[in-house]
Parts: C-alpha cells; sequence; structure tokens
C-alpha cells in the first residue's frame, strides 16, 4: 500500500511538472529567441542532418569533440596543418555549431596551408576554401556567431586585400573577375547602383513566378535548356554559381576592351562549346529583353544559395552607406562586420564580451575606409591587368556620419573604446583633406579642417594647435613622410592630382594645372616604385608593393576614364574635356569610354543636334593604337603561359 502511494504521488509530481515545464517553454523559447541564446532565428527550423547525427551521439560526442580540438591545437603548433584540418573537419561534423573549429579550420586554409603551395594559383584556391568554407556552411550553422563574422571579414580585408601576402595581386584579380561574372559591372553613381542592387533584390523567388511576370523568359530557358543538354550533366542548364558564372563570361566578352581586341569573341565560338551555346541562345535581339529579367532573378538565387549573402542587406548597406562594389574585398568585408554586428551582437552585449563588439565595429569602419581610397574599380576580365582602383571621395561622409554613430555606441566600452575610435577619426578625416585638397575642394577639405580643429585642436578637451595651420601647410604636414610606408596614400595622391588636372586644365582651359598634375604625377610614381621600401621581387617575380601604384600610362588612362564616365558631371562638360585632351589622352580612353558616352548621349537632348561621332569623335590612327595593345596584351599572355609551363616542369 505504502509503495503504492509512493508510485501514485511520483505521477503527480511528474504531472505537475511537466504542465508547469509546458506553461514556462513558451516564454523560455521567446526570451532565447529575444536574446539569441539559440542559433537559429526560427524556433522551429529544422537543424540539418549532420546536426542530428552529433546529437544522436549523447554525452559521448561532448568527449569526442574536446578530444579532437585538443589534438587539432596541438597538431597545428606542430606544423602538421594537414592533419589538424581533418580532424577539425570531422569535429564540425559532429559539434556544427561549435563556431570557434570552423574559425580554426577557415584561418588554417587561408592562412597556414595556402603559403604551402607553389604558385598564386594554388595559394588562390586554399585562400578562397577557407572563405567559401566559413560563408557558405560555418555561418550557415551558427548565423548569430559574432566572431565568426569578424574573422570572416577580417580575412577578406588583410589576406584579399592587403599587400602582406606576395600573391595577393593575383587574389585581386581572380576576386575581381569572379564577382564580374557574377553580378557584372556596377552603374557609376550612388543611385544607379541601388536601383541595379535593387533589381536583384525585388527578382521573383521562383522561376515559375518569373516566367508568369515574364513570360518571354520561358522561351529564353527553353532555348538554353536545348542547347546545353548535349553536355556533361555539370555544364546543362541549371540555376546554380557555375551556370551564372559561365553566362556572366558570355556578357563580359561581348564588352570587354580586350576581348575585342584579342577576338576572343571568334576564338570562344570555335574552340568553346559552351560559350557558343550560351552565344546561340543569347545573342539573338529578341533574347535581351529576356535576359535582363533572367539575369536579377539568377544572381538572387545564386548569391542566397552559393554565397549565403542576402540582397536585401546588400541594398540596405548600399543605400545607408554608400556606393559599395562587389568586385572590391572590402565590400565584402564590410558586409559580414555589419551583418554580424546587426544579427549577432545581441549574444556578445555584455561587459565581458562587448571587446567582440568592438572589434567587429572597428573591422566596419576600416573597410569603409578602405574603399574611400581604392573603392573606384575598372578591371577587364581578359586581361593581365591588376584591377584599377581610383580613390572614392564619396565615402568620407558616410565614413563621418558612422563615426558619430560608433562614438556614441562605445562611449562607455571599458578600455577607452570611444577613443580608439576619435584616434581613427582623426587619421582618417586628415587623410580626407588632403585627398580633397588634391582634387581641388578646397572648400570641402577646408571644411574638415575646421571640424578637426573644433573637435581636437582648439576646441578639444585639451586645446591644441595642431589644426589651425593654413589649408595648403597642413596638406604638406600631413603627407611628408607618408609615402615610403602606405602605397594607398602614393596613389590616392597620384589619382586625386590627375582628376583635378584633368577637370580643372581642359575643362577650364587651364594647360598649366594639367601639365604640373602629370609632372607630379610622373614624379611620385618614379619615387614611389624605385624606393628601397617598395623595389624588392615577390617569389612570383610580381613587386607586389611598387606595382599597386602602376604605371604613369595606367594611372593617365584608369583617371581619365574615371573622369569622363563620371555621371555627377554634366555631360557636356565631359564631352568638352575629351576633345580639348591630347590626341595620345584621347587614343588611350575612346575604346573605354565610347560606349558608355554614347548610350548617355542618345539619350540626351544634343542628339538631336548632332551626330554622337562629331562630338566625340575617334582619334586618328586608332586601328594602329588597337593593334599595338592587341600585341601587348599577346606578349603578357605569353608570358604568363610561359611561367605556367616553366612551373608545371618544375614541379
Amino acid at each position: 500500500m505504502r509503495d503504492r502511494l509512493v508510485q501514485v504521488l511520483c505521477v503527480v509530481v511528474a504531472a505537475i511538472a511537466v504542465v508547469a515545464g509546458a506553461s514556462l517553454l513558451p516564454s523560455i523559447m521567446r526570451i532565447s529567441d529575444e536574446k539569441s541564446l539559440r542559433y537559429t532565428d526560427v524556433s522551429l527550423e529544422g537543424a540539418p542532418p549532420i546536426v542530428a547525427v552529433g546529437t544522436a551521439i549523447g554525452a559521448l560526442r561532448g568527449i569526442i569533440v574536446d578530444y579532437l580540438w585538443l589534438k587539432a591545437g596541438i597538431q597545428k603548433e606542430k606544423g602538421l596543418f594537414y592533419e589538424a584540418m581533418a580532424d577539425a573537419r570531422l569535429i564540425t561534423k559532429l559539434q556544427p555549431r561549435f563556431g570557434e573549429v570552423w574559425g580554426f579550420q577557415g584561418h588554417n586554409m587561408a592562412y597556414n596551408i595556402s603559403v604551402l603551395t607553389d604558385t598564386p594559383a594554388e595559394r588562390w584556391e586554399w585562400v578562397r576554401a577557407g572563405i567559401d568554407l566559413v560563408r557558405d556552411e560555418g555561418l550557415r550553422y551558427n548565423p548569430n556567431d559574432l566572431p565568426l563574422h569578424k574573422e570572416l571579414a577580417f580575412w577578406l580585408a588583410h589576406k584579399v586585400d592587403g599587400v602582406a601576402d606576395d600573391a595577393h595581386l593575383f587574389y585581386k584579380r581572380e576576386f575581381a573577375r569572379e564577382w564580374q561574372y557574377l553580378l557584372g559591372v556596377p552603374p557609376g553613381t550612388h543611385a544607379e547602383r541601388l536601383a541595379w542592387i535593387g533589381t536583384i533584390k525585388d527578382a521573383p523567388e521562383t522561376l515559375e513566378e518569373l516566367e508568369v511576370k515574364h513570360p518571354e523568359v520561358k522561351a529564353l530557358v527553353e532555348a538554353l535548356s536545348s542547347g546545353l543538354s548535349g553536355f556533361d550533366k555539370r555544364f546543362q542548364f541549371r540555376l546554380d554559381r557555375e551556370f551564372l558564372s559561365h553566362l556572366g563570361r558570355w556578357e563580359a566578352v561581348q564588352t570587354s576592351r580586350y576581348a575585342k581586341l584579342l577576338r576572343l569573341d571568334e576564338g570562344f565560338l570555335r574552340n568553346d562549346p559552351i560559350y557558343a551555346a550560351f552565344d546561340a541562345a543569347l545573342k539573338p535581339p529578341e533574347s535581351r529583353a529576356a535576359l535582363s529579367a533572367f539575369l536579377p532573378f539568377l544572381r538572387k538565387k545564386v548569391l542566397r544559395e552559393a554565397y549565403n549573402m542576402e540582397p536585401a542587406l546588400m541594398w540596405e548597406f548600399t543605400q545607408e552607406f554608400g556606393p559599395f562594389d562587389w568586385r572590391h574585398p572590402q565590400s565584402h568585408a564590410f558586409y559580414w562586420a555589419r551583418k554580424g554586428a546587426t544579427t549577432a551582437a545581441k549574444r556578445s552585449n555584455n561587459v565581458e564580451d562587448i571587446y567582440k563588439v568592438l572589434n567587429n565595429d572597428r573591422i566596419n569602419i576600416q573597410a569603409m575606409q578602405a574603399l574611400s581610397r581604392t573603392g573606384l574599380m575598372q578591371f577587364d576580365p581578359f586581361s593581365n591587368d591588376n584591377p584599377g582602383r581610383l580613390n572614392d571621395p564619396r565615402w568620407i561622409k558616410a565614413v563621418d556620419r558612422y563615426f558619430g554613430e560608433l562614438y556614441r555606441k562605445h562611449f562607455g566600452t571599458r578600455g577607452g573604446g570611444g577613443d580608439s575610435f576619435c584616434d581613427f577619426y582623426q587619421n582618417y578625416m586628415s587623410q580626407a583633406v588632403r585627398e580633397l585638397y588634391r582634387t581641388g575642394d578646397y572648400e570641402g577639405a577646408q571644411a574638415i579642417l575646421t571640424k578637426l580643429d573644433q573637435l581636437f585642436g582648439r576646441g578639444g578637451l585639451i586645446p591644441n594647435n595642431k589644426y589651425e595651420a593654413p589649408l595648403e601647410t597642413f596638406v604638406h604636414n600631413v603627407t611628408y613622410g607618408e609615402y615610403e610606408g602606405s602605397p594607398d596614400v602614393a596613389r590616392s595622391d597620384v589619382y586625386a592630382a590627375l582628376a583635378r588636372g584633368f577637370r580643372e586644365g581642359l575643362l577650364l582651359d587651364r594647360p598649366q594645372v594639367l601639365k604640373q598634375a602629370i609632372e607630379f604625377a610622373r614624379d611620385l610614381t618614379t619615387y614611389f616604385q624605385g624606393n628601397r621600401y617598395t623595389d624588392f621581387v615577390n617569389k612570383f617575380g610580381e613587386r607586389r608593393m611598387a606595382e599597386l601604384l602602376g604605371s604613369l600610362k595606367n594611372s593617365v588612362q584608369d583617371v581619365f576614364a574615371s573622369v569622363l564616365t563620371d555621371q555627377s558631371q554634366p555631360l557636356l562638360d565631359r564631352l568638352t574635356m575629351y576633345n580639348r585632351a591630347s590626341e595620345p589622352e584621347r587614343r588611350i580612353v575612346y575604346d573605354l569610354v565610347k560606349d558608355s558616352l554614347e548610350a548617355e548621349f542618345i539619350a540626351n537632348p544634343m542628339s538631336q543636334v548632332a551626330p554622337f561621332a562629331q562630338v566625340c569623335p575617334e582619334p586618328p590612327d586608332m586601328e594602329a593604337f588597337r593593334q599595338a595593345r592587341a600585341a601587348e596584351a599577346a606578349a603578357r599572355q605569353a608570358e604568363t603561359d610561359a611561367s605556367k609551363r616553366s612551373t608545371a616542369e618544375i614541379k
């Protein structure tokens, strides 16, 4: 009887516990969602299969993971990077929501294993594999892991966009090529870029929905499916990254100057059946409207599924901050750091972990700084040239706004968090004064100098005279001594001076200004590329520091082309500059700017008065110039091929 009473009592207690637990569950789930205490953002989200497998092992799983984690650390210390990677990979299978091991494995691939290889291409494969692993897998299983977001952003900023790796120029070329194939060439103005990424954000979610909205797409899909049906399965019609890359390459050939010079279209049609199949489906005029609707849909799908990136966030960041060029690694560094700050920071919003938020925010504003110095890109995926990277003053105001946000956010952060952003702000805005001065924006430069004086100079907490010097004197003091150790400063000065030279020298008919700008650029290029800090050659035969600035010829070409296609300036002014330029200057930019200027001209009332060929005539001897450029390109390609053969023979 007594045993029966105990059993009944236990049943009653258990029932009460179950009811009480059930009543508490909704509030527990709500609080865990609000505080990001779970790793998924939806309470009923289904776990991936490998999570279920790891869970099934039970308590033993923790012991196994601990053992493998310790073992991987020891192997890394011993330089056994491949062995450490194998164990780390096993940990991710057993415990995919262990964010630190994803970072460990990605860093091992991008930094440790990559430098053990022999060629830039092999290095890039490992660097890219490490980035892909964390971006495409690690962050899918750990979407609220702030340190993992920060690590990925840092690799993109430091490994790909930095200069520490001997193969960094190769990384920049490959990264720009990949993203140009995926998203194409972005338009010039901020408003146009916002609309451009907006078409991807607003694209239909499914192919069926797209075909209902744009019936012409169905015929295009059928043509592509039919044209690719005879190939290996991986080359057939599939809405994936490889398919989009092939389509993007076809699109790039149609507009590439080098592709036209080298007649790559003819060669691809003869020798590349995949390209020929795309050409047959996409070249007919009736396919263009369908392609303009199909591409945003495909890009949206690939961004989400292959790159774990959300077009809506890309659009939001473009609207809030500035004109991102997604061929630039720093745009991606910003994306992942900012995404971490907006979706994952709540997990670290406490006294002990606030430093994680602080470090992540530093990556964010440093990416904006880099984009202001190198964010205007020009790149031809079929040349062996490094991407042209011009300073973009549009980011100066964005950095100014974001500094205020970060200063208020970290004002009370221990360790002087707010003060660290003050130091950054002073250094960056001092450089902004120099950049605006070089472009001839004396009013803008003086406004920043005045603000610096009010915040940190005579109006600062400890008044001083650091910012009271005349504008010209201040610029000289800021610039002095920085060229030797900072290629970005030298490059920025060259590009800014040339931009001002073309605008004032040609538009305002002040030839002396342009002459002085070119002389300044020539002298600085010669000095920078010849000084002892930048004259060494790495093991891949590239002067990895000096070549960042490039030759004067390339600088003049890139800057003049940028000035002529800058739609923030009146079209008539730009056409005036073109016609006042010398024949050699017009020749080097004509093929680069013709299509863009002609498209603007056709939409302009001026087209009713005179033909485009009259207001923007082709310079004399252009055919000979094109042939010379084609010969130069062929010679560079031959050198590259010879280098690859030599490397293969050694191996």
